[in-house]
């Protein structure tokens, strides 16, 4: 057969989602062109590999046959794209990196110190949610994820290197403004917007408030802190959002942060990769530069809002 590299990375991403549509978005192409490099698979193999039933599509027995040689053959293939990438060292080397959405607010300042200091580095950066992210460590998309609490039931290897604060945000002139110390039972009639289903901050919050026995109104689910920051300024709730992700917004005064008892909640930014995934020169390097320079490009919480053993 005289398949085309191209053809097997297309086909093994359309078979690894079973649909046209999401490969055709990672993979940054049109979905006609999916579609074309489909059609020219299945000409040379001779068979057909997918079939539609209804909306979905699915394998076929030769296109599971098919999927599990392409990813054998991918595999081999980044293994030697990484072997040149090791021999190029910080000189030309690729780095595959991606962050969680709220990772991205600090993530682009840290690319782009790094970017400085190694110039030739070709950097691809992929900003997502947890489940994406989740996704692509299973399949070993990137070299290194930074997001929140990793799963303990996944092969991977992770480290803590960054304080998470997660903050309590309202609009300005709100009615718990001045209040010195918000106790949690004064936000029982608050309606809070929160992040969808499934996304760490969203996982974080309930956690804390099913352990506090405290029930919080959320009659608004949102699937970016953007929105939920915009939500919170035009009066549509409170949030709870990294505090990462809310510098501009309190600096200029558009929001304001809330003093809660018990927050803010303090978590762990993670980097993480597959167990045993050889890092190439550029991967070190990066682990290397976040450990030691993540926290340069971020700004700390108020004295009102550290914790009680950083005061005395």
């Amino acid at each position: 057969m005289n398949l085309t590299i191209r053809q097997i990375r297309v086909f093994e991403r359309v078979a690894r989602r079973l649909s046209f549509t999401r490969a055709a978005e990672e993979l940054f192409l049109s979905q006609p062109a999916v579609s074309m490099q489909i059609k020219q698979f299945e000409d040379t193999v001779g068979l057909p590999l997918f079939e539609r039933l209804g909306k979905k599509i699915y394998l076929t027995t030769a296109g599971e046959e098919m999927y599990r040689v392409c990813r054998t053959v991918i595999e081999h293939l980044d293994e030697a794209q990484q072997l040149i990438e090791e021999l190029k060292g910080t000189e030309g080397g690729m780095l595959k990196v991606s962050v969680a959405s709220t990772v991205h607010y600090f993530a682009i300042r840290l690319l782009a110190e790094f970017r400085r200091r190694y110039p030739k580095v070709h950097i691809n950066l992929q900003v997502t949610n947890r489940m994406s992210l989740l996704h692509q460590l299973d399949h070993n998309d990137a070299d290194i994820v930074l997001m929140g609490q990793p799963p303990e039931n996944h092969d991977l290897e992770s480290e803590a290197f960054m304080e998470n604060p997660l903050v309590v945000i309202a609009p300005p002139q709100h009615p718990l403004q001045d209040k010195p110390s918000v106790k949690l039972a004064d936000l029982k009639n608050e309606v809070f917007l929160m992040r969808e289903a499934g996304s760490g901050t969203r996982i974080s919050v309930e956690r804390f408030f099913l352990d506090k026995d405290v029930l919080i109104n959320s009659s608004m689910e949102m699937n970016t802190n953007e929105a939920i920051k915009q939500g919170v300024e035009v009066g549509l709730g409170l949030g709870i959002v990294s505090l990462h992700t809310v510098e501009q917004e309190l600096e200029s005064g558009r929001l304001i942060m809330l003093n809660v008892e018990s927050f803010p909640l303090m978590r762990q930014w993670y980097m993480v990769h597959r167990s045993g995934k050889r890092l190439s020169v550029v991967g070190q390097a990066f682990k290397e530069f976040i450990r030691g320079e993540a926290g340069h490009f971020v700004k700390g919480l108020p004295a009102w809002q550290l914790p009680d053993s950083r005061l005395g």
